[in-house]
């Protein structure tokens, strides 16, 4: 390793040390007394004088050859691990992913692909991207790209090679899923824009939904369009807002679709650092489209950061009601610095505030590094709040809805088929058959034949899956034995295993509505795209039946919203 890719590596990692600990490069513009910054200052420059050293013995007489930038990569993840799980450093190989991450955009031919034996296949071409007007269909086989056969490649390999600069083009050999045809074609790659927005329309009874799957530049601007051709319609009633599984993104995406629900110049969010010196308020910016329509917003244990800003300011103000499971707990902020040759460092440097004055962190992070384990706030620490209208709300960890709703879940049985790719291949056999069928969204289901053979696709497959009950059986079992207590339980044991039929044929019967639903989606999908899954989805929803039910009962909705009080869990 040369000295000029060590140095290298420790000016960008000496970059890392100083914005980790919050140090300035010289001491204009401080505010701490000298002694303090003296201290601090040794303690850094003595820092990154071992670091500089560990790297140098590393890099000169290690048994193996160890490049700067694994070593570099290395320190930062060390360093980084005593923060909290949302810093990071950002290569310049690593910035590609990030702004995809933040913009939702990305040069193209806009489609999922997954493998399936020797080849990738599209997996789900985006509505109106150059490979879904090109004419690909999910299931269609990649065979060539650019007149390189493909056949062994990775997911990896093949999606680096369909991406690239808009307006260049790219040739694909396909193999078309439905009738076997082979044909090439030749894609002129876009500035593909991920949609934030699924689906947005009325449900039933006046009642509009939209789904909005994340906080990426331009969410506003798809919020707005869907909003107003809600609005549009001359019996809206109410609208339901789905932020479920909504991890969060750009914090002000979601100031600015709050400004579509009550007035301008409302504040939505603060966010502090170490101190009062930075504190920042965030308000609306535009006039509202829809302020006095009632609104409820769904959100579960996975709905963080930007969609719990927008949920608990709405909550606050008294403007929406929350309904679902308590949301994640992400008050934390994330920022990013330059640390020279195109590497970042993205880091937290505030924390989040919404109008009651409550932060939703629910995870304290700084006791790793005292306790070795990430805390939550304890219920002694947990403090009061109000809403506008004087309703009682508490911070210390995520939001807590105003109309609580048990979890849905799916089995780990029709998860475990999914995720290994059973459902989708069996649903490209599907298309073969049906491709001409038309389908109602809402209202389509597979018929009890369609199970049946579905059922006789799975008969020879592999499953790797087992119970909770037969895992806890197991435990049992062994407990019995250790204990001396198998001759005496050997058959009640041997009752309950008769009982827990956990073959996989037993489990195709026993978890039949969750597979079938999941069959359902794969294939509505392929005929309507992922509106159309959220539409379907929608219209069978317990969760958004009891949203509806609520804002059809303007009394119970108003009685919510100025009377009814929060508990702390």
């Amino acid at each position: 390793m040369s000295m000029r890719h060590i140095t290298t590596a420790l000016r960008t990692l000496l970059c890392l040390v100083l914005l980790a600990t919050g140090a300035e490069a010289s001491a204009q513009g401080l505010t701490k007394q000298e002694a303090q910054r003296q201290a601090r200052d040794f303690e850094l420059g003595r820092a990154t004088e071992v670091l500089a050293n560990i790297m140098r013995e590393f890099g000169e007489g290690f048994v193996e050859e160890v490049t700067a930038e694994e070593l570099l990569k290395a320190a930062s993840k060390g360093m980084i691990s005593a923060t909290d799980p949302y810093s990071e450093y950002l290569s310049e190989e690593d910035m590609a992913a990030f702004e995809i991450m933040t913009t939702g955009r990305y040069g193209g031919v806009g489609s999922l692909i997954r493998k399936r034996g020797d080849y990738v296949l599209f997996a789900q071409p985006y509505k109106d991207s150059p490979s879904d007007r090109a004419g690909i269909k999910i299931g269609d086989k990649i065979l060539a790209i650019d007149g390189e056969a493909m056949k062994g490649r990775s997911t990896e390999d093949i999606s680096s090679r369909l991406k690239g600069e808009p307006e260049s083009d790219v040739e694909v050999v396909i193999e078309r899923n439905i009738d076997g045809a082979v044909d090439t074609l030749r894609i002129c790659r876009k500035r593909i824009s991920i949609p934030s927005v699924d689906y947005a329309g009325i449900l039933r009874d006046g009642i509009g939904y939209i789904s909005h799957n994340d906080f990426i530049e331009g969410s506003y601007d798809e919020m707005r369009r869907a909003v107003e051709a809600l609005v549009a319609t001359d019996s809206l009633r109410g609208i339901i807002l789905d932020y479920r599984g909504n991890g969060g993104g750009v914090m002000s995406e979601a100031v600015d679709i709050a400004s579509l629900f009550v007035p301008r110049g409302e504040r939505i969010v603060s966010t502090m650092g170490r101190d009062s010196s930075t504190l920042e308020h965030y308000t609306t910016r535009y006039a509202p489209l829809a302020d006095s329509v009632p609104l409820v917003i769904l959100v579960s244990g996975s709905s963080a950061s930007a969609s719990e800003i927008l949920a608990g300011a709405l909550q606050d103000m008294d403007r929406a009601v929350v309904m679902g499971s308590r949301t994640y707990g992400k008050g934390l902020v994330q920022g990013t610095r330059y640390l020279g040759y195109n590497s970042y460092l993205k880091y937290t440097v505030a924390k989040y505030y919404i109008p009651s004055g409550r932060c939703i962190q629910s995870r304290n992070y700084a006791s790793m590094r005292s306790e070795g384990r990430v805390t939550t706030v304890p219920d002694s620490l947990i403090s009061e709040f109000a809403t506008r209208g004087g309703r009682r709300v508490y911070d210390g960890g995520g939001i807590v809805p105003d109309v609580k709703l048990e979890p849905q879940y799916v089995s780990r049985f029709a998860v475990t088929l999914y995720a290994m790719g059973y459902m989708e291949d069996w649903a490209d056999e599907y298309m073969r058959r049906n491709h001409a069928k038309n389908i109602d969204v809402r209202t389509f289901s597979i018929t009890d034949e369609d199970y049946a053979d579905f059922c006789r696709f799975i008969e020879d497959k592999d499953i790797p899956y087992e119970s909770e009950t037969r895992k806890a059986l197991k435990e049992l079992e062994e407990a019995a034995k250790n204990d001396l207590y198998e001759e005496r339980l050997d058959e009640a044991i041997d009752a309950l295993r008769a009982l827990v039929k956990d073959d996989k044929m037993s489990n195709m019967e026993t978890y039949r509505s969750d597979i079938i639903e999941a069959l359902n989606v794969d294939i509505v999908m392929r005929y309507a795209y992922r509106s159309g899954v959220q539409e379907h989805m929608a219209a069978s929803d317990e969760e958004v039946a009891r949203a509806i039910e609520l804002l059809l009962d303007e009394e119970e909705y108003r009685r919510i919203l100025s009377e009814q009080h929060l508990e702390q869990h």
